[in-house]
C-alpha cells in the first residue's frame, strides 16, 4: 500500500510548488482612471471623508432630523439592501469550506437469516470519508475574494439605498413645507383681494366705479381661492409619501405636519473637495469598483478550471462482523474533453469584467457630472432666491402706492390687479426659489456621498 501511493505523492510535492500562484488578473489592482484636478466651480481643498456627517442636521429642523432617525432603518428598500449584504456573507463564509470536504455514514440493520431456526443477525457498518483540494492554481483564493468582493459591493449598495433615502424623504418634507408656505402667502393674497373688493364697492357708492370693475375685482378673489384646494392637494400628496417612506401611518403624520412649521432653510454651501475624493466617498462608486473586483476575480476562479484539479482522499469503513477497511491518496482530475466548453466560460467571464469596469468608469464620470450640477444649481438658485426677494420688496412698497392711488381715484383697477397678481407671483416665486435652493444643497451633499454611513 505505501509504494503503490510512492510515486503520485512524488508528483504531488512537485505540483505543490504551484500552490499560492493565483491565475487571471489582480482583482485588488484599480484600473487607470484619469480624473479632473477641480471640479468646474470647486477648488483643489481636500475635504477628507464626508460618509459619517449628517448633513441634515445643518438645516436646523428638529422635526426632519428626527423624522430621518427614526425611519431610516425602516424603509423597504433599505431592509432589502441590508439582507443583502446577510446573503454576501453567507455566501463568503460558504468559501471557507471549499477546499475540504468531511463526511459520514453509518448504518444498523436487523435480519432473520435463518427462516428455518428463527436466527436473528443484527448487521452495523459505518464509512468516514475526507477530502481536501490543493488550490494549486488559486481558484479557491480567487472565489474567496470575489465572494469578499461581493460583500463590500452589499455593503456599499446598502449605503447608496440609505442616501437615496435620505434624499427622497429631504424632498418630500420640503416640498410639504413649501406647500404650506405657499397657502399661507395666497391667503395673504385673500386678504389684499377682499380689501380691493371693498374698496371697490366703496367707490361704487360713491359713483366713481362701475358693476363691470366690481365683477373683475370679485374674479380675481375667486381665482385665488381656487388655488388654496389644490395646494392641499399637493402638501397632502407631498405628507403621503413621506408616510410613505418612513413605514408609518399617514393621518397621525399628516396632523403632525399640518401643525406648521418654516420652510427648510439653505445652510452655508460646503466645500466640494476634488474629485478624486468620489472614489472613496460616493457608495456607488465603491459598489461599482468592488463588483469589477468580483468579476475579475471570477475570470481567476475560470482560468483556474482550465487546469487539473489535486485532492487528498482517504476513507475508512468499518462494519459488524469486523471487516474494515481504509485508503488514502491523491486524486488527479484532468479537464481534457470539456476544454472548449470551459474556455467558453472564462471567455464569457472576461468580457463580464470589461462590463463591470465600464459600469465603474460610467460610476465616476456620473459622480463628478452630479457633483457639478448640484454646484451649478445650488449657485443659481441662490441668486435666483435673492433676486426674487428683491422684486417682492419692490413690488410690496409699489402695491400700497397702488392701493392708496386707486381708493384715492387717480388709479385704474385693471392697473392694481394687474400689480396685486404680480405681487402675489413674487412672494410665490420667493418660496419657490429658496425650496429649489435647499433642494439643491442636500443634492450637493449627497452628490459628495456625505452621510452615507449613517445608520
Amino acid at each position: 500500500m505505501i509504494a503503490s501511493i510512492t510515486r503520485p505523492l512524488g508528483a504531488l510535492a512537485a505540483l505543490s510548488l504551484l500552490a499560492g500562484c493565483a491565475l487571471g488578473p489582480d482583482p485588488s489592482a484599480r484600473p487607470e482612471l484619469s480624473l479632473p484636478v477641480t471640479y468646474v466651480e470647486g477648488d483643489a481643498i481636500p475635504v477628507g471623508e464626508v460618509a459619517a456627517r449628517a448633513f441634515w442636521s445643518d438645516y436646523n429642523d428638529p422635526m426632519l432630523s428626527a423624522l430621518i432617525a427614526q425611519g431610516l432603518n425602516a424603509n423597504l428598500s433599505v431592509q432589502a439592501a441590508d439582507e443583502r449584504i446577510r446573503a454576501a456573507r453567507a455566501g463568503l463564509r460558504g468559501t471557507g469550506v471549499l477546499a475540504s470536504q468531511l463526511a459520514g455514514e453509518s448504518s444498523v440493520a436487523t435480519l432473520r437469516s435463518d427462516p428455518g431456526t428463527g436466527a436473528i443477525s443484527r448487521l452495523e457498518s459505518g464509512t468516514l470519508s475526507a477530502g481536501f483540494v490543493l488550490d494549486l492554481f488559486g481558484g479557491a483564493q480567487r472565489t474567496r475574494q470575489a465572494a469578499g468582493a461581493a460583500l463590500l459591493s452589499a455593503e456599499a449598495g446598502a449605503q447608496t439605498a440609505r442616501l437615496a433615502w435620505i434624499a427622497e424623504v429631504i424632498a418630500a418634507y420640503g416640498n410639504a413645507r413649501f406647500y404650506q408656505e405657499s397657502m399661507a402667502l395666497t391667503r395673504q393674497t385673500l386678504a389684499s383681494r377682499e380689501r380691493t373688493v371693498e374698496i371697490t364697492r366703496g367707490i361704487i357708492a360713491a359713483g366713481g366705479a362701475t358693476q363691470f370693475e366690481l365683477s373683475q375685482a370679485q374674479a380675481e378673489l375667486d381665482l385665488a381661492r381656487a388655488d388654496l384646494p389644490s395646494l392641499q392637494a399637493a402638501f397632502n400628496a407631498q405628507v403621503f409619501g413621506l408616510a410613505l417612506l418612513l413605514d408609518r401611518p399617514a393621518a397621525p403624520l399628516v396632523a403632525e405636519m399640518q401643525r406648521g412649521s418654516a420652510m427648510l432653510r439653505v445652510p452655508a454651501t460646503p466645500r466640494a473637495g476634488v474629485p478624486a475624493e468620489l472614489l472613496r466617498n460616493r457608495p456607488d462608486v465603491r459598489e461599482a469598483e468592488h463588483q469589477l473586483q468580483a468579476a475579475v476575480a471570477r475570470v481567476g476562479v475560470a482560468e483556474a478550471d482550465l487546469y487539473p484539479s489535486l485532492s487528498l482522499i482517504g476513507s475508512v469503513a468499518s462494519s459488524n462482523p469486523g471487516t474494515d477497511s481504509w485508503r488514502f491518496g491523491p486524486q488527479l482530475s484532468l479537464p481534457l474533453l470539456n476544454q472548449t466548453a470551459l474556455r467558453s466560460v472564462r471567455d464569457t467571464r472576461v468580457s463580464e469584467a470589461a462590463q463591470a469596469e465600464i459600469a465603474w468608469r460610467a460610476a465616476v464620470s456620473r459622480a463628478v457630472n452630479d457633483v457639478q450640477t448640484a454646484q451649478s444649481n445650488l449657485r443659481n438658485f441662490r441668486q435666483r432666491t435673492d433676486l426674487m426677494r428683491q422684486a417682492d420688496q419692490s413690488l410690496r412698497q409699489a402695491y400700497g402706492l397702488a392701493e392708496q392711488s386707486f381708493a384715492d381715484g387717480s388709479l385704474l383697477l385693471l392697473d392694481l390687479l394687474q400689480v396685486e397678481r404680480s405681487r402675489a407671483q413674487a412672494r410665490l416665486g420667493v418660496a419657490s426659489a429658496q425650496n429649489d435652493a435647499a433642494q439643491a444643497w442636500a443634492q450637493l451633499q449627497i452628490a459628495l456621498g456625505a452621510g452615507s454611513a449613517i445608520r
